[in-house]
């Protein structure tokens, strides 16, 4: 792969979007790379924690406008395949079972901006802005809305949405956008750091059933959704990890993840 680096370390594993020279623009060759590259990562059983980074000044300015004109020639079928292939990409993420953490040290804009959004985390720094621009230029932030209002509301999706404002790094983190803003010399080690603690203290299979919940229960109505955790809650009773921290607990020991 070219458009994405893959290193695994401490049981991290990186994927780094690499098209510096183009802000790491969306393309349909970049969608598909990011969609190996976190294939790869699921089946991998050294990384436990995926850090989401990019190489440059921003971390994403979203579709790449170029290849995007290129495609208004296609008839509607060419273009609903390539909008799949985005909206599989960023269901992956959403979906992951793997705690996946966006380390944005740059701009995250409209694409970019989704991008970061269905990550579970998301760390920056103070000169970083965020925006869904895409109103601007007559386009519509179709895919990135419908994980947007589950993060964040429907009336802070519509003021990101519809203004097409760039909002500063900590007024994304009001919003809910971003967890935390760091100095730009401290952002990988508080990511790296976060990550570990992650892989030390908790459970890989626990961290993968709620994900797998809070994507899944916010459909259901209130019984149904009700049930489905009282379902879940008995099937993880009798997981192997439940049975080892249980243990561990009681006899005031501490389980190694």
């Amino acid at each position: 792969m070219e458009l994405t680096k893959i290193e695994i370390k401490d049981r991290i594993g990186y994927i780094t979007l690499n098209r510096p020279e183009k802000r790491n623009a969306l393309s349909y060759e970049f969608v598909g790379e990011l969609k190996e590259a976190f294939a790869q990562l699921k089946k991998d059983d050294s990384a436990k924690v995926i850090v989401l980074r990019a190489e440059g000044k921003a971390f994403c300015a979203g579709a790449d406008l170029a290849y995007i004109q290129g495609l208004q020639g296609n008839t509607y079928e060419e273009n609903l395949e390539d909008s799949n292939h985005l909206k599989e990409l960023f269901f992956e993420i959403y979906t992951y079972p793997k705690v996946v953490i966006a380390e944005i040290q740059g701009h995250a804009l409209a694409g970019g901006c989704g991008l970061a959004t269905v990550c579970d985390f998301s760390y920056t720094v103070p000169h970083a802005k965020f925006g869904y621009t895409e109103v601007k230029i007559g386009f519509i932030p179709a895919i990135v809305k419908v994980f947007l209002l589950r993060k964040i509301g429907e009336g802070k999706s519509k003021e990101l949405l519809l203004s097409g404002k760039l909002y500063e790094a900590t007024d994304a983190q009001k919003m809910g956008l971003v967890n935390e803003v760091v100095e730009a010399e401290k952002l990988s080690e508080t990511v790296y750091e976060f990550a570990q603690q992650l892989i030390h203290n908790n459970s890989g299979q626990s961290m993968a059933f709620t994900k797998q919940m809070i994507a899944e229960v916010q459909e259901k109505g209130l019984e149904e959704g009700l049930q489905y955790a009282a379902e879940q809650n008995a099937k993880a009773r009798a997981s192997e990890d439940c049975k080892k921290g249980i243990a561990a607990f009681l006899n005031k020991e501490t389980p190694s993840w």
